[in-house]
């Protein structure tokens, strides 16, 4: 008896997540599966089941290649969870980056606020260089104020020397390693002085920060746009992916839109025609009248797309979510009480606004709120990172230096990584940059806390792939450098 499509495509998802159960099991280890010095400890990885796998195999049945009704579905879904009017998906955080900042370039944007060449956009010396690249292949100034060694973000006390009426447009940070930035400083240095933020959120989704006198609420709703990625490293995965977040102002939206989808004027989905009513009833530049919309270009855009294969895997990984960034504060909580006796040695991170971590509740496999593990500063903000990594600086007068622990860990087959960039002025490209060009880029002071960062600091992961074993073996392969030294 010949099989309707319906109960094909029924029999081949059964048999997608019976292959997926086989062969998949292994890049999620049971405890038991680990080995010490023999299994890599990844300081990120994708973690997925037989949900994404079907979702990939049952968006490719329907053969809808480019963005559509699975994009759109993400992007509601995302946006939902977010607190944010609209979620615009890319194909990389990186693109998201390049275009939340080339829409501020947009000639509908009033005059005094559109980013012209030569305009200043504020951002933060140490970090990843695609925060900084959009504002620079957008022919604009990145100022860079220092980072503090500490919380890994940027010096807020710096941005008023970094300011330059008429010139600055922007500021454009990341939360580092999932610790969200001084938003409170950061929005009312803004609206003081009628700046754009655009949060760089990539490292962030899920963490919440919480002003004076304010409710919490996620990064990446505070600024005029946030950009996410969801590369296989980061909190969700689509494979290669991104968005850009627009928190209230829908004005954002077309703009968005016109960069990410060739610089089109239309505003209409893939497959659909005529939705403003008018498409031959346009005249626009110098073209005649009556001219075919879906072909009217605004601005000089690019093709920056997703699959809406990839965007079915988004909607599985986000259904895992919440468990995504519980399982990451509860790893970064775990690892901070099982290395507290290294002080001595090491300097770790501190969430935005806090003063000491004071709780070893990690070890006792619970999830501890920031507000029972950390004393807070006097400014009424607090925050609850959704954590990238673990960050270890090693102190100056320690016995080894980071290089060493570095090699150390990488011999034991356990993933580290330096703080992406460093300080980012000092990277052959900006460098480069600034010798042929020395107007490119600005610097506030001699950025010593970057060079802190850039010379002692690493991070290891937190990802929810990580078993209790493998994290009992990272902080034993770290403490057993500490004693050999």
């Amino acid at each position: 008896m010949k099989k309707s499509p319906d109960q094909l495509r029924k029999e081949i998802l059964r048999l997608t997540k019976e292959y997926s159960d086989a062969v998949h099991r292994s890049l999620s280890p049971e405890p038991q599966d680990f080995i010490p010095g023999q299994t890599t400890i990844p300081y990120a990885s994708r973690v997925f089941d037989a949900d994404e796998v079907g979702a990939a195999v049952g968006s490719s049945l329907d053969f809808w290649l480019t963005l559509g009704p699975e994009g759109e579905a993400l992007e509601n879904e995302l946006s939902e969870f977010l607190g944010t009017k609209r979620c615009l998906l890319t194909n990389s955080g990186s693109s998201a980056n390049l275009l939340a900042v080339t829409a501020l370039t947009s000639h509908k944007l009033p005059a005094e606020k559109r980013l012209l060449p030569g305009d200043e956009i504020i951002t933060v010396a140490a970090g990843f260089p695609t925060t900084v690249a959009p504002i620079i292949q957008n022919r604009a100034v990145p100022v860079f104020v220092d980072s503090d060694p500490l919380t890994l973000n940027a010096r807020c006390d710096q941005l008023e020397a970094a300011y330059r009426p008429r010139k600055t447009k922007a500021v454009m940070m990341a939360h580092t390693l999932g610790n969200p930035f001084d938003l409170h400083a950061v929005t009312e240095f803004c609206n003081q002085h009628g700046l754009w933020l655009i949060e760089d959120n990539c490292d962030a989704l899920g963490s919440e920060y919480s002003p004076p006198h304010g409710s919490p609420a996620l990064t990446g709703s505070f600024g005029d746009m946030s950009t996410q990625s969801f590369y296989p490293a980061h909190h969700m995965t689509m494979g290669e992916g991104g968005c850009v977040n627009i928190p209230r102002d829908m004005r954002w939206k077309p703009l968005v839109e016109s960069f990410r989808d060739w610089g089109r004027d239309c505003w209409c989905a893939s497959g659909k025609d005529n939705t403003c009513g008018k498409r031959f009833g346009w005249q626009l530049g110098e073209l005649p009248e009556g001219y075919d919309h879906k072909y009217i270009y605004s601005h000089l855009g690019y093709n920056l797309k997703p699959l809406d294969l990839q965007a079915a895997i988004g909607r599985a990984q986000l259904n895992k979510l919440p468990a995504f960034i519980r399982a990451r504060r509860e790893n970064w909580q775990y690892l901070r009480a099982a290395l507290a006796d290294l002080e001595g040695f090491f300097d770790f991170q501190l969430p935005t606004h806090a003063k000491i971590w004071n709780g070893k509740c990690g070890m006792r496999n619970e999830e501890c709120p920031p507000s029972s593990t950390f004393s807070w500063d006097s400014s009424g903000a607090s925050c609850d990172p959704s954590w990238f990594g673990f960050m270890l600086a090693v102190k100056p007068a320690a016995p080894f230096t980071r290089t060493e622990l570095a090699r150390r860990l990488d011999a034991a087959k356990i993933g580290n990584r330096p703080l992406f960039g460093g300080n980012l002025t000092r990277q052959p490209a900006l460098a480069r940059i600034k010798g042929e060009i020395p107007a490119a880029f600005r610097v506030i002071g001699d950025l010593p806390g970057a060079d802190a960062i850039m010379n002692r600091a690493l991070f290891i992961g937190v990802y929810p792939g990580l078993t209790r074993p493998m994290m009992d073996y990272m902080v034993e392969t770290i403490r057993e450098s500490v004693r050999t030294r």
